[in-house]
């Protein structure tokens, strides 16, 4: 064999790890509509439809504000890489892109929304791949360095309870939480100690931000997912524990990452009735994530959709009007 047909061919440990990858999504995608299956057949779905009707409308303009207020900050994100890359769109540009890139990547999964989207809507405006990459890039470690944070503080003091049945347990729970913990720090120590403040990864550069933008991206991405487990918090009878239920969020998000199903569908309602059934009617608690859904993933999509489509125009008639023709592939 030469040398290129041995470079080519995998070793045994990224073969095993690929497959143990795979069977591991597959046993979630499994046990997920099972889970699912099983707990829905004790809802009462009357009762569900009734808590439903019996939402003030108060209370669903209060939910649909606070998904605005998430949407504007998710979007604040991509204003941050606007910053760190430096490129020249203007900020009413920016935001209506990184909204409609967020309310796909909710629906659709990360690939649709977070990568296709992005590169195509961010080139239409004149980005280069590199520039495109490194806001992207950014966007996703201010998303997962808040989870990070959050789930971290959560999980370490101990603020969900978990199942017996669970094997993970509660010490193993704060185990989880300090090493987040020490992920999220050793981020900000590298951003404001490190000498080295660059690297070349795959042609990519890669600069580490100042102290003062990493805690910036923290606060951001902290501030959303708490947005997000409060809009289902205002949803749920009075009497939850709010850091229970941001808890609770973190848990099932983290799971749909895993099964890589499109909006997490069934996961959250799985994690999210598995450990709050002992405080909340079931019915109850589909009612809220109904609500949820309808507010803070729905709705919001079919607005992106329009807003998408506007878009699409505008690049269109920029292109018009900057070369005389519309290309083809447009």
């Amino acid at each position: 064999m030469s040398n290129a047909d041995q470079s080519a061919a995998p070793s045994p440990k990224r073969s095993w790890w690929f497959w143990a990858k795979r069977i591991l999504t597959w046993c979630f995608f499994i046990a997920v509509p099972v889970l699912l299956f099983y707990l829905a057949r004790n809802v009462d779905w009357a009762e569900v439809i009734t808590t439903l009707r019996d939402y003030p409308l108060s209370t669903l303009a209060i939910g649909a504000l606070i998904a605005l207020v998430s949407y504007a900050t998710y979007s604040c994100f991509d204003l941050l890489g606007r910053a760190y890359t430096g490129h020249a769109m203007r900020i009413r540009e920016v935001l209506p892109v990184t909204f409609v890139c967020y309310a796909f990547n909710l629906n659709m999964g990360a690939i649709v929304g977070g990568v296709a989207l992005r590169y195509r809507l961010y080139s239409r405006y004149g980005l280069d791949v590199p520039t495109i990459t490194r806001v992207m890039s950014l966007s996703m470690v201010t998303n997962w360095l808040g989870y990070i944070l959050l789930a971290g503080s959560l999980f370490s003091l101990g603020l969900l309870k978990l199942p017996n049945s669970w094997e993970i347990g509660q010490t193993g729970l704060r185990l989880i939480g300090i090493a987040l913990l020490l992920v999220a720090i050793g981020y900000l120590l590298a951003c404001g100690l490190s000498t080295r403040r660059s690297w070349h990864i795959r042609g990519h550069e890669i600069v580490l931000p100042p102290l003062k933008f990493a805690l910036l991206q923290a606060a951001l991405g902290a501030a959303n997912w708490s947005l997000m487990a409060l809009l289902i918090f205002l949803l749920l009878p009075e009497g939850v524990f709010y850091p229970s239920i941001l808890a609770i969020l973190m848990v099932s998000s983290i799971a749909g990452v895993i099964t890589h199903i499109p909006a997490g569908l069934g996961v959250i309602e799985v994690v999210f009735i598995a450990l709050l059934q002992h405080q909340v009617p079931q019915s109850e608690i589909m009612a809220a994530l109904v609500g949820y859904r309808a507010l803070y993933f729905l709705f919001p999509l079919a607005l992106a959709c329009v807003v998408y489509l506007a878009l699409e125009r505008q690049a269109r008639t920029r292109q018009h009007d900057g070369s005389g023709a519309e290309p083809e592939n447009s």
